[in-house]
């Protein structure tokens, strides 16, 4: 039973990164290039695993959050600068995935009522900005939650009723392959699981936890939440014709019933909306853990955070476009920014004055700095990329 509620506690992390993000750049992965692009998603949920026990465990040993290390292990203008980095990331990372909260959100929407999705995107916003202002975001984004869990159940009855080919399937998740033109993807497919914030937000709620119990919770977690993600692309690969919210809803309702079609628009807009208010709270967070004192919940520094992270979400959803590319890029953005968070977090659980005897030992250390500069290549790569487009 105790395990049970850890992996229930632990779920949190997984429902954070099972979003419109998810949803959009898996099964367009899938819709785009079959079961190519497994591997991504392998990769992306062991990556997490190694990455938010990690934060998780620095929080339990040494009694302090991934922010409070850093500000700790740092001094003078070393600190300030880390500090700053760090949150100039988070931020970037957390206003690209507002965008594509409030875009998916309104979609979701969208797709159950026909109603213009500018005029949605505002009524999100206007939501979410109220839900924060007056601290009453637990249960909304409970109930939104489990919303989204029925919707990943939804996503795995559908894949094993589509039936993809074994031999195709073992190929695509234990054979690494770059087709032309799948790059943003699957740094996309990385960013939308190891999400940046989520490390903050791990280390975060860890304190207080057993080390052994917490690492049993947070893996099952996460590896139901790494293959609900597979399964979503497994059903883009079934789709016909070109990828679209319409085609995903027309698949689940091939496959389940007519039903699902609403059951899949409402899935998608909880899951934007309950997103819309975790990632402007993530990076509040993230700015009081390393900033301290004066950014506390109700304090207009701490406001002004999750405040200017939802005006970008917003003006994006009143922008008019279209939420599928701009979904997709959200996601790589957060792939590039990932391997800054993730370095701080290497310097933190390898230091020995703050975890003494459960710091990383040498087989940990290697597979994290395989994580990091695979992820740190993919982007630098797509980087390289789009400036050679652009020049």
């Amino acid at each position: 039973m105790r395990k049970i509620i850890s992996v229930l506690f632990w779920s949190v992390i997984s429902a954070a990164f099972i979003g419109p993000g998810t949803v959009t750049t898996a099964a367009s992965a899938g819709a785009q290039f079959g079961l190519q692009l497994l591997w991504a998603l392998l990769f992306s949920t062991v990556a997490c695993v190694v990455l938010q026990e990690a934060s998780a465990r620095l929080t339990v040993v040494s009694g302090r959050n991934l922010g409070q290390t850093i500000i700790w292990r740092f001094r003078g203008v070393a600190k300030t600068l880390s500090a700053w980095l760090v949150m100039v990331a988070i931020w970037l990372g957390c206003a690209a995935y507002e965008a594509g909260n409030i875009l998916g959100g309104a979609a979701g929407a969208r797709l159950a009522t026909g109603v213009d999705p500018r005029i949605l995107a505002l009524i999100i916003g206007i939501a979410a900005g109220l839900l924060l202002f007056f601290g009453t975001t637990r249960i909304v984004a409970t109930v939104l939650g489990g919303i989204v869990a029925a919707m990943g159940l939804a996503f795995l009855v559908t894949a094993a009723m589509v039936k993809p080919p074994v031999d195709e399937l073992l190929k695509g998740l234990f054979i690494p392959a770059m087709p032309d033109g799948a790059g943003v993807l699957v740094i996309g497919l990385i960013g939308t699981t190891v999400v940046p914030y989520n490390l903050f937000l791990g280390s975060g709620i860890a304190a207080g936890q057993d080390l052994k119990e917490f690492r049993f919770g947070l893996v099952v977690a996460i590896l139901l939440g790494g293959i609900i993600s597979m399964a979503v692309l497994v059903v883009g690969f079934s789709v016909i014709g070109k990828f679209s919210f319409q085609a995903i809803s027309d698949a689940l309702s091939v496959q389940l019933g007519g039903w699902a079609g609403p059951f899949f628009a409402f899935g998608l807009f909880a899951a934007g909306f309950s997103s819309a208010i975790t990632a402007p709270l993530a990076s509040a967070i993230t700015a009081q853990s390393l900033f301290g004192e004066n950014w506390q919940e109700k304090s207009w520094s701490y406001r002004a955070v999750w405040m200017s992270i939802l005006f970008v979400g917003l003006i994006f959803g009143l922008s008019g476009i279209q939420p599928i590319p701009a979904i997709i890029l959200a996601q790589a953005l957060n792939g590039i920014l990932l391997p800054v968070v993730a370095i701080f977090l290497f310097l933190m659980i390898n230091d020995k004055a703050l975890l003494g005897q459960h710091k990383n030992p040498l087989w940990l250390n290697v597979l994290t700095g395989i994580v990091v500069l695979i992820t740190l290549a993919l982007g630098v790569n797509n980087v390289v990329k789009a400036l050679r487009h652009v020049l």
